[in-house]
């Protein structure tokens, strides 16, 4: 059995769930009607919960056992079962891992080719320095001179690099274990990520998207039936991996206890700008609140979205400029020399 699923695969299962209450299809027969056209892991797990629901565990419950579910759908269910909004909590998660997964495809396909594109440019300008300046420099040694100035810093640079080759090599198969590792093993990418998110991981982009995370957790769990107060301690502890969000939740439920409105508190804590904090205290004074909170979440997850997108469209121009900038230095400290010479020579 999986030990987690996938964003992908949480969003599917949450919508053909709902799906299914909504026909009025209890939670242990949809189960079920689902484990029959599963296959391998997929129908093993779903059989597992049809299981444990016939066993009389709550279908939280039954998640939370199995381990291939993350504390955040865990809790949402749970909140839906105890309100007796379970439909809604299962579409609400379907919604939201599906937009985590779509972002996380954009990401993807948006930072594979500017990767490969670096990787290209540093092989390049590897050989440039260490293999071809070598042997310009004995050319302009069989015509009486060196290179020199810049050129010449770039030979000696490259003839560290050459002698470094070894490390060098060490340092990349570092790195590609490190990738490979980092890409399959589970364990160690939840570590490295969470480890990132203590210490660096409320910071600008990461910042607004935390944020977004956070009002959308708010958005489920109020659209769940969970009052306000109970809805701010859920979204604390599914923060847990973003401690700065988690402590914006905490000061934000201080706030309310202090005699702040929801809207005021929320933008006191810095979790929403004046702007979506204004929205958030018209739908609280005309008792929509909950789609108030939806409305402001999709609205903080665009936005968050297109700022991560901005940032790595800026990746792939930035790369061409600094890599074509290199390489039309070290040509032209080469040639440039060269040309004097000819011209002498002619």
């Amino acid at each position: 059995m999986k030990t987690k699923l996938s964003n992908s695969e949480i969003s599917a299962l949450s919508l053909e769930l709902s799906m299914l209450l909504h026909a009025g299809v209890s939670v242990a027969d949809g189960l079920s009607l689902m484990a029959q056209g599963g296959r391998g892991e997929e129908k093993e797990l779903l059989s597992t919960l049809a299981r444990k629901m016939d066993d009389g565990a709550g279908l939280a419950e039954a998640f939370r056992e199995t381990g291939a579910f993350p504390s955040y759908v865990c809790g949402l269910v749970e909140v839906g079962e105890r309100s007796g909004r379970t439909e809604e909590a299962l579409s609400a998660l379907s919604d939201y891992y599906e937009s985590r997964a779509r972002l996380e495809r954009r990401v993807k396909s948006a930072l594979l080719y500017p990767a490969v594109m670096l990787m290209l440019m540093l092989t390049v300008i590897g050989v440039l320095l260490v293999k071809v300046l070598p042997v310009f420099d004995d050319v302009y040694a069989s015509l009486g001179s060196r290179l020199t100035g810049v050129a010449g810093g770039l030979l000696t640079i490259g003839r560290w690099l050459d002698g470094a080759m070894p490390v060098l090599w060490a340092l990349l198969a570092l790195a590609v274990l490190f990738l490979v590792l980092f890409a399959g093993v589970e364990s160690f990418r939840d570590k490295v990520m969470t480890t990132w998110r203590k210490r660096w991981g409320d910071r600008g982009l990461s910042r607004k998207l935390n944020n977004a995370r956070l009002v959308q957790a708010l958005s489920m769990a109020m659209e769940s039936g969970l009052p306000v107060e109970e809805a701010l301690d859920m979204a604390e502890r599914l923060m847990e991996d973003a401690p700065g969000a988690a402590a914006r939740c905490v000061d934000c439920r201080v706030r309310l206890d202090n005699g702040s409105s929801l809207g005021e508190a929320l933008r006191d804590s810095g979790i929403l700008s004046a702007g979506d904090s204004r929205l958030v205290e018209l739908g609280q004074r005309s008792g929509a609140a909950d789609a108030a909170m939806k409305r402001t979440a999709v609205k903080l997850s665009e936005e968050g979205e297109n700022a991560l997108e901005g940032a790595v469209s800026r990746v792939e121009p930035a790369l061409v400029l600094v890599c074509s900038v290199l390489v039309g230095l070290i040509l032209l400290s080469v040639m440039l020399p060269l040309t004097r010479i000819m011209v002498v020579i002619g």
